[in-house]
């Protein structure tokens, strides 16, 4: 916070603020960061970090059609990660899309997609918890 404070528009410092909330648990105070690291601008890779941990927690906290929309966003931009395509499969569950989100799951098991293994524990994490929220 004080980093951020200090260097307010650093989208890398806003980054890793957004995901020291996500961490501890307190995704709501996570979105200013997350929303600010993606407007300033982040290499690729934390970019796509951020879509992923933004439209999660959108997720998380109920805010499903926000979610879609951001995945949507950042599938656009980055059209061959899994891992975001996974998480918005999510999403689709929570908005009753059933079909689309079992489509782009069934992948899950049968992969080896450095994206989707780099998130395969907080995936099967949420598999059985997709109707929770979580409001800190």
């Amino acid at each position: 916070m004080k980093l951020v404070e200090k260097f307010p528009n650093n989208a890398f410092i806003n980054y890793q603020c957004a995901g020291s909330f996500d961490i501890i648990g307190e995704e709501t105070k996570a979105i200013p960061y997350y929303k600010n690291a993606i407007k300033l601008g982040l290499p690729a890779k934390e970019l796509q970090g951020a879509f992923l941990g933004l439209g999660s927690t959108y997720r998380t906290i109920g805010e499903y059609k926000k979610s879609k929309n951001l995945f949507a966003k950042g599938m656009k931009q980055f059209p061959k990660n899994r891992a975001l395509q996974t998480f918005y499969a999510m999403t689709l569950y929570n908005l009753n899309e059933h079909d689309k989100a079992m489509e782009l799951l069934l992948i899950i098991d049968t992969t080896n997609d450095a994206e989707i293994m780099r998130y395969r524990r907080a995936i099967k994490f949420y598999s059985d918890k997709l109707d929770e929220k979580w409001i800190d």
